[in-house]
């Protein structure tokens, strides 16, 4: 699959048009255009020169990560730092078309009002408003042209075209006897641009996936060569050098040990919580954190062959898919506005052709006092077609959404349910299969101690199990102090870790030790007293520890991953709802179903690989719409393949970036919540909708017969806006 972003594209119409025209090249398999990201994603063997020619002709720029590189050297970098960029020029250009826009519908409603009038006031007016359209707002105007010429029209072209007749009539008023629509313009404009920034701000998030994930990797490496250490750029690490990577530090590319023994927090990467000892020969994962010893690694895979990279692919080929809102916003932007541009043309040859029989419909209106028809034929009928335009302007097809989101949003907020990307919403209802990642979402993501058997004195065995795990940096020996809780530790000399095995030490000038059974045997300790414990404790999938005293065994700890409090009766409720659950994870069967089993899940999926949890997705997905929860860097191409990914609040940021929705408390009751705010707030979005479309339904014919004055259907937009704010707001009745 090749990646371009597409400079120059402003709406979906524009990626749709791209999309189509790319698909015609020969030797193009597939081609899928992200508004949100901006970038186009190809399959095939088409000439690259004929892609870029092709995205050419239509007025956009295609720039691929090769060619970025190039330029900028920085590829995806480079991607975000545009988007961004264009985030903060939006932003301005709202802020600078409202700065305008404000004062002008103060006055508006003082002329209309008839409050207060000056002398020049309309003069006042469309001064106001030329830099609101032609600065602020000139991009409209450039993107509405580019999709004319393609006759693919676009939101901008209605924006564009609406606006710049309704000022054009700013002037003619002083020709032809003619409303002057020209401050409405500028108050369109401005709600415009409002939306072009949200759109950008989209972006801004999309990209800082890819950036946030770069960033992870290591920027230099020690490097053993000619027997010197010598620190280079990671750009420089080339295949076969032998890296030094010391306690602490991001293991810098993928590759295996050379010398040297530790662990390795892989948990950034495969989400599990406990770390995996490494030894010579084993595989070590670039972006990984090296915990306690020193390790040579040999650089296997550099560049765009790491596994990090090989992650960071996924997530921007699942940023590439469509989501059904898409495919919806693009048949509205398709059909909606050539059929308001044909029905503004119709409007204005029916009234030249048959004015006798408009004038006549119309004068059943008119009791309606500003029904007039002492205005020229002309001026009637592009007072007729310009109130289409300017009715069917879609303020209230444009609010219908957003404001529903907004409360639901907000709702969802105080409950801890940020929802990142408002598709999440429409797709939320439709879903029948809800995926779960285990370690960290069912999960705590952190060993505790689960079970103990002590032979003798308790507070002899918490002392010295305590005293030995607090000289230990490891996950599982921080458990056994955090369970341990001692106040005042023993001394402990001839401290030892024995990798993968345990640690030993002498307290009170008697040998100690705790750890697996392999280090008791190797020691030849008889655990026979505690044998039955320690296989009940493993057929449990818990982490065994034994802790002794000289060659006396004093007890034997049980560790494992905790489920969360109220991961079960989350469970519980979505079972209740009629939902499938399925739980993912790279965990032995065994311990996965005994997750399984306390919480309820029957579909258990084993011993995933990272890169294959998103293949299950599309799998499932052909069974029905996936909901996906997970928390960790491997979730996150899972967490974008699905329909509506679900991200906990307490995982990595990336998987929280690459989310829809996240649970800010990282608990799974939020997730049941979230579906039930889905619900109730697409509920609301549907109300709206039809409202905003009945309201267009009803306008456009009035305005078509000429019977509804520019102040009228400025009131009528207004009153249709209010209409759906306040019906969104209504959505704060019910409780999730």
């Amino acid at each position: 699959m090749r990646i371009y972003t597409i400079e120059g594209m402003h709406c979906a119409s524009c990626a749709a048009k791209i999309e189509n025209a790319v698909k015609k090249i020969p030797g193009i398999t597939s081609a899928s255009v992200n508004f949100a990201t901006r970038q186009l994603h190809v399959e095939g063997e088409a000439d690259e020169q004929a892609i870029h020619q092709g995205i050419s002709r239509l007025g956009y720029k295609a720039h691929s990560s090769e060619e970025q590189g190039e330029h900028g050297g920085h590829g995806e970098h480079d991607h975000g730092d545009i988007t961004l960029e264009e985030m903060n020029v939006a932003r301005k250009r709202m802020i600078g078309a409202w700065s305008l826009a404000i004062p002008l519908a103060v006055l508006m409603v003082l002329r209309y009002l008839e409050i207060w009038h000056f002398a020049g006031m309309d003069i006042v007016m469309f001064l106001l408003t030329v830099p609101v359209l032609f600065y602020f707002g000139r991009l409209v105007f450039v993107s509405g042209a580019k999709s004319a010429r393609g006759f693919a029209f676009n939101m901008d072209f209605l924006i564009g075209l609406g606006t710049f007749i309704a000022f054009l009539t700013g002037i003619l008023q002083y020709l032809v006897p003619i409303g002057d629509y020209s401050p409405a313009a500028g108050m369109i404009m401005a709600f415009h641009l409002t939306g072009k920034y949200v759109e950008a701000k989209a972006r801004g998030r999309a990209s800082q996936e890819i950036r946030k994930l770069l960033e992870l990797g290591a920027k230099t490496a020690r490097v053993i060569r000619n027997k010197e250490e010598i620190e280079i750029p990671i750009t420089e690490v080339i295949i076969g050098d032998v890296l030094l990577v010391k306690p602490g530090e991001k293991i810098p590319v993928d590759g295996v040990v050379a010398k040297g023994e530790s662990a390795v927090d892989e948990s950034m990467v495969t989400g599990e919580s406990m770390p995996v000892e490494k030894k010579v020969n084993d595989f070590v994962i670039g972006a990984t954190i090296n915990q306690d010893g020193v390790l040579y690694v040999k650089a296997t895979k550099i560049g765009k062959d790491t596994f990090l990279s090989h992650i960071i692919k996924l997530v921007q080929e699942a940023q590439g898919s469509k989501i059904p809102i898409q495919a919806f916003a693009d048949k509205i932007t398709n059909y909606f506005v050539p059929a308001v541009i044909i029905i503004s043309l119709v409007t204005f040859g029916i009234w030249m052709l048959f004015p006798g029989a408009m004038q006549g419909i119309a004068q059943f209106f008119s009791f309606l006092p500003w029904i007039s028809f002492d205005a020229t034929l002309l001026t009637l009928a592009l007072l007729a077609a310009i109130s289409v335009l300017v009715i069917a302007c879609p303020c209230a097809l444009g609010l219908a959404t957003p404001t529903a989101l907004m409360v639901g949003s907000g709702m969802g907020a105080e409950h801890g349910i940020l929802i990142r990307k408002g598709e999440a919403i429409q797709t939320m209802k439709d879903v029948k299969i809800i995926v779960f990642d285990k370690t960290g979402t069912i999960t705590k993501g952190q060993p505790e101690v689960q079970a103990v058997h002590v032979i003798g004195n308790a507070s002899d065995f918490w002392k010295i199990a305590g005293s030995l795990e607090k000289l230990s940096e490891h996950p599982v020996a921080k458990a056994v102090v955090k369970k341990a809780a001692l106040t005042k530790y023993a001394d402990v000399t001839r401290f030892s870790i024995m990798r993968g095995k345990g640690v030993t030490g002498v307290i009170r000038r008697k040998k100690a030790m705790i750890g697996n059974p392999r280090l008791f045997e190797e020691n030849e300790i008889s655990l026979k007293e505690v044998q039955d414990v320690i296989e009940e404790y493993q057929q449990k999938s818990l982490t065994v520890l034994v802790v002794a005293q000289e060659q006396e065994v004093l007890g034997v700890i049980g560790i494992a991953d905790a489920v969360k409090e109220d991961s079960k009766e989350a469970l519980d409720a979505l079972h209740a709802e009629g939902y499938r659950t399925v739980m993912l994870t790279g965990d032995h069967p065994r311990t996965a179903d005994v997750i399984a089993r306390q919480v309820g899940i029957r579909e258990v999926r084993a011993e995933v690989l990272p890169e294959d949890k998103a293949k299950i997705i599309q799998e499932l997905q052909k069974e029905g719409m996936v909901a996906y929860l997970g928390d960790g860097i491997n979730d996150a191409p899972a967490l974008k393949q699905a329909n509506v990914g679900i991200a906990m609040g307490t995982g990595t940021d990336i998987a929280i970036e690459a989310g829809d929705i996240v649970l800010v408390k990282g608990s799974l009751h939020g997730a049941v919540q979230a579906i039930r705010l889905s619900r109730l707030t697409f509920r609301k979005i549907k109300q709206n909708l039809f409202w905003a479309f009945a309201y267009n339904v009803v306008a456009i014919p009035l305005a078509m017969l000429g019977i509804l004055h520019p102040i009228i259907a400025e009131i009528a937009m207004a009153a249709s806006s209010v209409t759906v704010v306040t019906n969104a707001n209504l959505l704060r009745r019910n409780r999730i």
